[in-house]
């Protein structure tokens, strides 16, 4: 089967994050608005249900409470002079109407509940009816116990209270009272309450789709800045182009931040890839080109000729060498510019290295009478890699050794205060012109070629020693008079034994190199 023939996945479909984050936030905050009006709809429905069932209750007690004084069968000669008459009607009309005191509406709370949905009905003991205030009733169901309950029946859909009416004279069952609460207010307010959360529900519902899609668009506004960034550096990889900071102080602009950082450090390697890449083939030309000449001569006639054969194995050797030279200086300056993602939580002990480098430079140029003058309060600790310091030393003190001449003397100085760690080496040698001042750290820069080449330069040495310083956050200058010599100061910040002791507890093991234990051990010396 072909390559062609194969079934090739389907692509996913694309999913706006904006929407469904807008979907989100807006079902989240709707469902939120409902559970509330829920909850505050139940309340209001319990609340206002417990009022009328209080109604019903109150009138129940209020109208037995009349007729309790009836020593026999209730009849409607009985109950209407106990109760209003203009109640409403009655089964029979034998009893004139009777106002006053003895009136039902004469209480201020049964006048209170006496609305036009509430029908008083008087039952005698046999479950006759005798009195009706609305003229329409439920049906009596028989009871010795107080009763409140929510009944439906035709067009009634509210609350029925039953009780038995108990003599006060002779203690026996007279008649019953039943009151029906069509409940009328009620269900009109739970209604004008159900449109209102529907209304509001529907409106809250594309309210908070709304805010969600907003909320969604200005969150997500700031991602769009960055996949428009990588859009452009992707199209064109050379491009300094960056996102445009956010006026906040929260995680969205500290991702943009952090990408813009990530940004130029990935600018800077490919800088750095180009610079490595010009200056090598810049400075090989001239290597190559040695060891083509010499092997073209060879390959003509020098290879019968000991002495021109001798000679151009001789300078193939030299050219090798100082390619080899040079290819590993060209490494170091790259490595250099990379120390704060590489040795991050590396620290070294300035004392002990100091002095053990003026040590082994003494032994390597005995004909050099190298100083150390250590004026440090104590072991002094600074973040920088043990193998970067020790290699800045020997370079700035090779330097010096290259370009004395009559007088051989070289002077290392230590000092520290509270915030930082300064290092100097002072020479008597050529020293530098002030036009040179500003190029000296410069990459393959020497002020005479001809001369640096004899003496095996290539001119890195200054250049790796002020990236790696560079890299460590310090400082490096330089004082110089043409004919009297040059000296080389670094600034290093300082930071506590108890700082150096955790960043080395904390530190990966490629980072926490043997070196630095040996620092330890020689500064608790």
């Amino acid at each position: 089967m072909s390559e062609s023939d194969k079934v090739q996945p389907k692509p996913k479909r694309f999913v706006s994050l904006r929407w469904t984050w807008a979907a989100t936030v807006g079902f989240g905050i709707f469902l939120t608005f409902l559970v509330f009006s829920l909850v505050i709809y139940g309340v209001m429905r319990q609340t206002l249900a417990e009022s009328e069932r209080s109604t019903v209750v109150d009138t129940v007690n209020a109208v037995r409470s009349r007729l309790t004084p009836v020593a026999d069968n209730l009849t409607p000669a009985s109950v209407r002079p106990r109760l209003d008459a203009t109640l409403g009607t009655t089964i029979t009309q034998e009893a004139p109407a009777m106002k006053g005191k003895n009136s039902i509406f004469a209480d201020s709370m049964i006048e209170k509940m006496s609305r036009e949905d509430i029908t008083v009905t008087i039952f005698d003991k046999s479950g006759k009816m005798v009195f009706n205030s609305r003229g329409t009733h439920q049906p009596l169901h028989k009871t010795t116990a107080f009763a409140v309950k929510n009944e439906r029946n035709g067009k009634f859909d509210g609350m029925v209270g039953r009780e038995a009416i108990i003599s006060d004279h002779t203690g026996h069952r007279i008649g019953y009272v039943q009151v029906a609460n069509a409940m009328t207010n009620f269900h009109a307010t739970m209604a004008r309450i159900t449109h209102t959360i529907y209304a509001v529900a529907i409106a809250a519902l594309i309210i908070s789709f709304a805010l969600g899609f907003w909320m969604a668009s200005r969150f997500l506004r700031p991602i769009k800045r960055i996949t428009t960034t990588i859009d452009l550096v992707n199209s064109e990889p050379q491009s300094d182009v960056r996102i445009e900071q956010i006026n906040s102080n929260d995680e969205m602009s500290h991702l943009i931040n952090e990408f813009n950082a990530m940004l130029d450090r990935i600018q800077r390697f490919i800088d750095q890839q180009t610079d490595f890449v010009g200056d090598v083939s810049h400075e090989l030309r001239t290597p190559v080109a040695v060891l083509e000449g010499h092997l073209k001569l060879l390959n003509r006639w020098g290879k019968d000729d000991p002495e021109v054969l001798d000679e151009s194995l001789a300078a193939s050797l030299q050219e090798t060498q100082r390619m080899k030279s040079l290819i590993q200086e060209m490494l170091d300056l790259t490595r250099a510019d990379q120390v704060d993602t590489m040795y991050a939580g590396s620290v070294v002990e300035v004392q002990q290295l100091a002095h053990q480098v003026v040590s082994d430079m003494s032994m390597i140029h005995p004909d050099f009478n190298i100083t150390l003058e250590d004026e440090l309060d104590g072991p002094s600790w600074v973040k920088m890699y043990r193998n970067h310091l020790e290699q800045v030393m020997i370079i700035l003190i090779d330097n010096a050794v290259k370009y004395s001449k009559d007088r051989k003397e070289i002077h290392v100085s230590l000092g520290n205060n509270e915030v930082e760690v300064s290092l100097a080496i002072q020479d008597f040698g050529e020293g530098i012109s002030p036009e040179n001042m500003s190029r000296v750290f410069g990459r393959f820069y020497r002020v005479d070629k001809a001369r640096s080449r004899e003496k095996g330069g290539n001119g890195l040495g200054l250049a790796i020693a002020k990236q790696l310083i560079d890299g460590y956050h310090g400082e490096i200058s330089v004082d110089s008079s043409l004919g009297y010599g040059s000296i080389f100061r670094i600034n290093l910040p300082r930071i506590t034994a108890e700082k150096a002791q955790e960043l080395m507890d904390g530190a990966e093991p490629e980072s926490a190199e043997s070196a630095i234990a040996d620092d330890i051990e020689h500064s608790n010396l």
